[in-house]
């Protein structure tokens, strides 16, 4: 089974950004849609933000519109999430999704493979 691996996260203030990065530990990546979920504590895992097979195709929850961008390098096999202008209520821990298939989804449930998550913090 696939591992991912996901790094970047940290503690940062109101406004202030970061980027993470999702790396596979084999080469999986290319055939698979991709995303970012996170969990805030006391809450379930939601839906960030997922990009297709190709990169060509992207989708992104409400709330992180315009202020989160997701991208991957099928070469490297890794996908990254640039997270600018971020706000307290983003805390959570961010964990890195293989889809079953090429084209994203927003269900939890369609993604088969999981990181062990990183950590964001933003204070306030």
């Amino acid at each position: 089974q696939v591992q991912l691996v996901e790094s970047g996260g940290g503690y940062v203030q109101a406004g202030g950004s970061l980027r993470l990065s999702c790396a596979a530990s084999r080469r999986t990546f290319s055939g698979y849609a991709m995303a970012w979920f996170r969990r805030a504590p006391g809450s379930e895992r939601e839906f960030v933000a997922a990009i297709s097979r190709g990169g060509s195709y992207t989708i992104y929850t409400d709330s992180v519109k315009g202020r989160f961008t997701i991208s991957r390098d099928n070469g490297a096999d890794t996908v990254d999430l640039q997270m600018n202008n971020l706000l307290p209520e983003d805390t959570a821990v961010y964990y890195c999704g293989r889809h079953l298939g090429p084209m994203p989804t927003r269900v939890v449930s369609d993604y088969g493979s999981w990181g062990q998550g990183t950590q964001v913090t933003v204070s306030s």
